[in-house]
């Protein structure tokens, strides 16, 4: 037997002939606490209730738990939701609110008042239970509906990007809570967003998705890394992006820009050949600056044209362009150093990247 929570077998969703999903498969273990990631409009909503039973899949299998569920109704599939509005009865307290599931399932009160003890102890959230839901913060109510979802202990508890409507400082915080919760209580996770920080912050395991299909999956440090093709390379975290062409692809790989730059590169797509439309990728982490009189032996050292200096604490993040074209760029140089103490905007800098940091992928 298998230990997945939930498999996916070629899901599809049509709306007329509109496709929302093109065929679709996933796994996810026991355990995890998994993310579908990506921008508006891409289906990870669309899938998320397709898991939930509140749409039908136009094609495919849904599976939980070694079970076909793909025909079975939402009460039906031992899954709870959390949605962005968490959809409190107001007229409740917080007891009520975490009771309401339990007493739908006709449990005795008697486990009724053990199992809200236990969420509210969970949750942190002891002494709030005679609390009107209007009067909680928006924290305390996103954690009594995630309460009140585990209350009827699903298999799977899916979250529709529930921190979406707090403030940053409590976004955070409510991060670091679910990663706790997760933990203490080892249930499957899925969790919707757009924000890669969450994602990439609080994942196992993450599915990067765009226009109804999934790019790639892998752990956060996987994708992070060894980002499969240009979207998913350029969608987590900061990147340069230069176009040009892939003057040379076998022995060592040799990318020229458009003004002209001839750049070592590290190909990270199959069936790229000579003369092929790229672009390449770099994370401003892996870019080194440096004074003319202290250039170490690196891959490739190029001038760029600082054009704007913005001022981030530790950092400062030069905006400029490479000399030979008006390619945007940007690096980061720590704020103490003795370079950064003199760079004014027009000045022009050397910057350095090894050929492994470099990412050649073929133009989309």
């Amino acid at each position: 037997m298998n230990n997945y929570s939930l498999e996916l077998v070629d899901v599809v969703k049509r709306y007329g002939e509109v496709t929302a999903l093109e065929k679709m498969s996933l796994s996810i273990k026991d355990g995890d606490f998994f993310f579908l990631l990506g921008p508006s409009g891409c289906g990870k909503t669309t899938l998320l209730k397709i898991i939930a039973g509140l749409e039908d899949a136009t094609e495919g299998s849904v599976i939980i738990k070694g079970r076909d569920v793909t025909s079975l109704r939402a009460n039906k599939r031992n899954t709870a939701t959390v949605f962005q509005e968490w959809a409190l009865f107001p007229h409740m307290n917080v007891y009520d609110n975490i009771a309401f599931g339990m007493r739908m399932h006709k449990m005795p009160k008697d486990q009724i008042d053990q199992k809200v003890d236990e969420l509210l102890h969970l949750i942190q959230m002891q002494g709030f239970q005679d609390r009107m839901a209007y009067e909680l913060s928006g924290g305390q109510q996103q954690r009594v509906a995630i309460a009140r979802s585990l209350a009827i202990e699903p298999e799977i508890l899916l979250l529709d990007e529930p921190l979406s409507n707090l403030d940053l400082a409590l976004r955070q915080q409510m991060r670091l809570e679910l990663i706790r919760l997760h933990e203490k209580i080892g249930k499957t996770f899925i969790y919707v967003t757009h924000d890669q920080t969450e994602a990439m912050t609080m994942g196992d395991r993450l599915a990067v998705m765009d226009k109804g299909k999934i790019e790639q999956i892998g752990s956060p440090r996987e994708i992070y890394r060894n980002p499969i093709n240009e979207y998913v390379a350029t969608f987590i975290g900061e990147t340069n992006e230069i176009p040009g062409r892939l003057m040379q692809a076998a022995s060592e790989p040799i990318f020229e820009t458009t003004g002209g730059l001839r750049l070592k590169v590290s190909l990270r797509e199959d069936g790229l050949q000579d003369q092929t439309d790229a672009v390449v990728i770099v994370r401003p982490e892996h870019i080194g600056v440096f004074a003319d009189d202290d250039r170490p032996a690196m891959d490739n050292l190029f001038k760029i044209q600082v054009d704007d200096i913005a001022y981030f604490g530790p950092s400062l993040r030069l905006f400029g362009h490479v000399d030979q074209s008006d390619t945007p760029f940007f690096v980061d140089v720590q704020a103490d150093s003795a370079l950064a103490g003199g760079l004014q905007r027009g000045d022009r800098v050397t910057v350095g990247i090894n050929k492994d940091c470099v990412f050649c992928y073929r133009s989309v």
